[in-house]
Order: structure tokens, then C-alpha cells, then sequence
């Protein structure tokens, strides 16, 4: 079915909810007219619609291969590319000074949900790209900035992330790949890398990678790694692609879905490599390059779950069974109809938590507020976590509504929960997520919680003039919430905090959406409000077990034996 972009709903939260005119109130962002905020929706989701939606099904259908060491990418990929590049929509967050827009990253967060939506395999090329530049303009030196920045955001060169090896997942610190000096201000690089996504293409004309390696001095563990730009084709003197760098692509991985995107085995035999940041330092450097992909996943998530709805609402408006009233199509059903409305609530309230995270981002980067900087933190496991798991959950139940035509791969509805499945568990998967939220995010005794708190606890007693009913279920959410937060932060033993530290994220998730769905009700029309109360009413409840299970600590989970486990 087509895909619709849901710029709408994108202006609406932007107008009503997230605080959007907060962001182009500031110096830095007051070009980001409404005006223009209009035209790069629309523009963005045209493209969308019209482009890349239909190289969705080629991806999974025809995937990525290795050709004598050569990637071929899957048919159409080049022209989605090519018109994605040429709008201008790898860099729209980059800095002017560098070719890009210097547009919020929180319009940057609606075109990456469009484009994740029409066609995920795709989409995760710019992502990756867009992290490295931001990464690049933090902690290379002027040299490496001027000569690949400018070439990744016109989308000539893309980039690529490497950080995982065999024996090495989320244990960073376990890596062996080298890095020697050459005594020229180069390095060799020597080791393998895995799970690199989009580490070759035939259709850029370099590909630009950047390794996390030990220097000889590097000691054990992540306090020892440092970071290099390895690029495919070594620049020439005039910053063209040049010889053949030391490295190749091993293999492809033979993966359960995105197959568009060829996530690859990848292999440094002595190649040249320039230092980013300071020698040693290459997790910091990295750290920004992850925390912005978090972000990135956090709408790739909720952009898929925009494309299984809507696939599934297609489906259940057209498809006729049963004695179902009205229309006889099985969206008159009551449990459709239950499962269709948890679809889209989900999928907007994840969309808002990804647009507020956004917003707090542009906000520290135009302010310099630590205040923002702290929100924006905070917010980003949430986002991720949260934004993936919806993807999950509403594809799953995407091919439930489509009944046993959804376990059928030609009606398109299993690709969606295949392709978003990965979402979960790269750049650190979602029980990580959750693990720092409890622990690193309250590290300052919980303020950046209490704040965000505050913020929803006043918002209600606001409401209750005119929506008393859904704003004193949001605010004694957020008092549950906050009750709750007291005691993690009290617990000193961190096996305390992590052992329900899945159900706590999941529950400040839970009361955020609560806290964007009363605030459409003020600002929305009737149907807007039939939605808020659906979700305040029917999905907010579930914030009270989530938290009966983070108070329960670790005493009984630990208390559960091996031999427990395997009875």
C-alpha cells in the first residue's frame, strides 16, 4: 500500500506539545520559520511517499551482495540515495560553516522518521553518516573536518561506525584491533571489525570509517582506545579519492530482515588511518557519534511503526469478515478496533518523547544550559528504548490484525517486524539503555527526573480546569512515577536499580505519553481528544505495575538459581 507521511501530526506536536517555538526563539534557530518548517515536511514527505516508499519491498526482495569484494545494493537504492543527498537531508543539522543547513535536529528527527518509514534499509546510510559528521565536527582536528566534512553532508562520501568485534559486543573495552604509528602523523590499523553497517555501496564515491583501536600505550580497557578516520580511498593532495586504503569487506551478514542494507564483516590489514580527538580519548569521540544515532534509532523505530500501521489499517479497512457492523470489514470488530487505536497511541506518543528529546537538544546546543543538556541526556535512553520497542510491538500486532494473510510474506506485513527487530540491540541495546537511565541519568540525585516531573505535575493541575479527569490520572502518574524515583535513587547497590530498571524506563515512558496526550486534548480537535483518552485511560494504567516491579529491588531475581532456571 502507499505510504503517507504524517506531516500533520509532525506540525502539530511541533506547534502544541513538544515546545518547538522554544527552539526557533533562539538566535542560533530563527530561521526555522514556520514557513520553512512547512516546506521541509512537505518537501521531506513527498519524497518519501513518491521515492524511497517504494524501494521498500525491492530492499527486502532483492538484497545487498558482495561482488569480487564489491557491495551491490539492492535495485532503485542508488536513485533513493542520490535524492536524498540532493535535498540536502544528510546535513540538515550540520553547520553552515561546513555546506550544511544548521537546522534544528529537531526537524532533523521528522525527516529521518519519514525516510526510516519509506524505506528502513535505506534510511540507515544518511543515519550513519549523519552521526560521523557530528562526531567530526566535535573532536577532529580543522584538517579532517574540512576535508571530509563537506563531502558527507552533499552525500559524495558516507560514513560508517565500527566499534563491535567478535569477541567484543557491547563490551567495548574487549576490542584488540591496533593502531601503530607510521611516524608521519598516520597510523596502520590492523583488526576486524563486525556488524558494520553500510560498510561499502556502489554508489558513493568513498566510503569513510571511523575505528575505535589501541594505540601500543593504550591500556586495557575503554580508557585505552582511541579513534581513527579510515577512509576507503586514501584523499589525494586534492582531496579526491585516491589509492586503495589496507581494508576490504570480508562477508555480508545473512540477516533476519533490513537485507537492503548490507551489514558488513570488515577487515584492516595495516590501513592508513588519522587520529579523531585525542589519543586515547576515542570513546568520547565515539559516545557522540552513539548518542546521536540513539536519537536516530529512537525515530527509525517509531518510523517503522508509522509504515506497519498504516499497512495494517489499509488492510483491516478493506478486508471483510465475520458480522461485523457498518462497513462489514473486520475494523468494525471491537478487538481490531482495540488493536488498531494501541497501534497508532503508541506510535504517537513515541513520536512526541523522540520530538522532546529533540527539542532538548536544540536547546543546549543554542543555549548552552546545563539544565538542557541534562533533560536532553536523560531523555535519550528513553527515546531510544522506548521508540524501538514500539516499532517491535506495533509491527507485531500489525501482522495480527492482518490475520493469517500477515504470516504470509507477499502481503508485505512481516517485513516491517523483521526489519525493525535489530532496533532493539544496536547502539547498546535496550536493557543497557535502561541500565543507564537508572544508574549514570541519576547520577545527579535524580534532577533531571524531578524536573521533568515538576514540569508534567504543574501541567496537570493546569488541565484539571477543563480536562479534570485525564489530568488528575496524568498527574498522580507522575506522583507514582516520582515516589518511585526517590527510592532508586536511594538504593546504593546499583543490582537494586537494574533489576527492574526495563519496567522503570518503560513507565517514565508510559507517563511522558500520558503528559503529550493531555496536552493535545487542550490544544486538539475531537478526534485527537477521543485518542488522549483512549491512551490516558487504557495504557496509562499499565505505569502502576511496571513500577510494582521496580520496587520489588533484586532480592528475589538473584535468589533464582541456574539449576532454577534450568528445571
Amino acid at each position: 500500500m502507499p505510504y503517507r507521511a504524517p506531516v500533520s501530526d509532525f506540525q502539530f506536536l511541533l506547534d502544541h506539545v513538544v515546545g518547538f517555538s522554544d527552539v526557533t526563539a533562539t538566535e542560533r534557530f530563527a530561521e526555522a520559520t514556520p514557513d520553512m518548517t512547512q516546506a521541509i515536511l512537505t518537501e521531506a514527505g513527498k519524497m518519501c511517499e513518491e521515492v524511497l516508499a517504494p524501494l521498500n519491498r525491492q530492499g527486502d526482495l532483492h538484497p545487498a551482495y558482495l561482488d569480487n569484494g564489491v557491495v551491490r545494493t539492492s535495485p532503485g537504492f542508488a536513485d533513493g540515495y542520490r535524492a536524498i543527498a540532493e535535498g540536502g537531508w544528510i546535513g540538515m543539522s550540520a553547520s553552515q560553516e561546513v555546506g550544511g543547513l544548521g537546522l534544528p535536529m529537531s526537524l532533523t528527527t521528522t525527516v529521518n522518521e519519514m525516510i526510516a518509514s519509506a524505506c528502513l534499509s535505506l534510511q540507515l546510510s544518511p543515519l550513519m553518516t549523519q552521526g560521523q559528521i557530528e562526531a567530526l565536527e566535535h573532536h577532529a582536528s580543522d584538517e579532517i573536518k574540512d576535508l571530509y566534512i563537506p563531502k558527507m553532508v552533499s552525500g559524495e562520501w558516507n560514513g560508517t561506525m565500527n566499534l563491535t568485534e567478535p569477541q567484543a559486543g557491547s563490551d567495548v573495552g574487549a576490542l584488540r584491533t591496533k593502531a601503530e604509528p607510521n611516524g608521519d602523523g598516520t597510523y596502520s590499523i590492523t583488526g576486524q571489525k563486525i556488524y558494520i553497517s553500510w560498510a561499502d555501496n556502489d554508489f558513493t564515491e568513498n566510503v569513510c570509517h571511523l575505528v575505535l583501536a589501541r594505540l601500543p600505550d593504550g591500556v586495557a580497557g575503554t580508557k585505552g582506545i582511541s579513534l581513527f578516520m579510515v577512509p576507503k580511498l586514501i584523499p589525494d593532495a586534492d582531496g579526491n579519492p585516491g589509492e586503495r586504503n589496507s581494508l576490504r569487506v570480508v562477508s555480508l551478514e545473512h540477516k533476519m530482515g533490513l537485507h537492503g542494507s548490507p551489514t558488513a564483516v570488515m577487515e584492516y590489514a595495516g590501513a592508513k588511518g588519522w587520529l579523531v580527538g585525542a589519543e586515547h580519548g576515542g570513546m568520547a569521540a565515539m559516545f557522540t557519534m552513539m548518542n546521536n544515532a540513539r536519537l536516530g534509532v529512537a525515530a527509525q523505530g517509531v518510523g517503522v511503526a508509522e509504515g506497519a500501521y498504516q499497512h495494517a489499517l489499509a488492510y483491516a479497512q478493506d478486508r471483510k469478515q465475520g458480522r461485523a457492523g457498518g462497513s462489514g470489514t473486520i475494523i468494525e470488530h471491537a478487538d481490531v478496533r482495540r488493536m488498531l487505536t494501541t497501534m497508532k497511541a503508541d506510535t504517537y506518543a513515541a513520536r512526541a518523547i523522540c520530538l522532546m528529546n529533540a527539542v532538548a537538544i536544540d536547546m543546549a546546543l543554542a543555549t548552552g544550559d546545563a539544565v538542557w543538556e541534562a533533560r536532553a541526556a536523560f531523555l535519550t535512553p528513553i527515546s531510544k528504548a522506548f521508540g524501538s520497542d514500539v516499532g517491535c510491538e506495533v509491527s507485531a500486532t500489525g501482522i495480527q490484525v492482518h490475520g493469517g494473510m500477515g504470516f504470509i510474506e507477499e502481503t508485505g506485513a512481516a517485513q516491517y517486524a523483521r526489519d525493525v527487530r535489530v532496533a532493539t540491540i544496536y547502539e547498546g541495546t535496550n536493557g543497557i539503555q535502561a541500565m543507564d537511565l537508572v544508574a549514570r541519568k541519576l547520577m545527579d540525585g535524580g534532577e533531571a527526573a524531578f524536573r521533568l516531573l515538576d514540569e508534567i505535575e504543574q501541567g496537570a493541575d493546569a488541565a484539571k480546569a477543563t480536562h479534570p479527569e485525564l489530568a488528575g490520572a496524568v498527574w498522580q502518574s507522575a506522583e507514582n512515577l516520582r515516589e518511585t524515583t526517590e527510592w532508586l535513587v536511594a538504593q546504593q547497590d546499583l543490582n537494586e536499580r537494574f533489576a527492574g530498571a526495563v519496567p522503570f524506563l518503560r513507565a517514565f515512558a508510559r507517563v511522558l505519553g500520558g503528559y503529550v496526550y493531555l496536552k493535545s486534548a487542550l490544544a486538539g480537535d475531537a478526534s485527537r481528544q477521543r485518542l488522549a483518552t483512549f491512551y490516558i485511560k487504557r495504557m496509562l494504567p499499565e505505569h502502576t505495575g511496571l513500577l510494582a516491579h521496580v520496587r520489588e529491588g533484586a532480592g528475589d531475581l538473584m535468589s533464582i538459581t541456574a539449576d532454577d532456571l534450568a528445571a
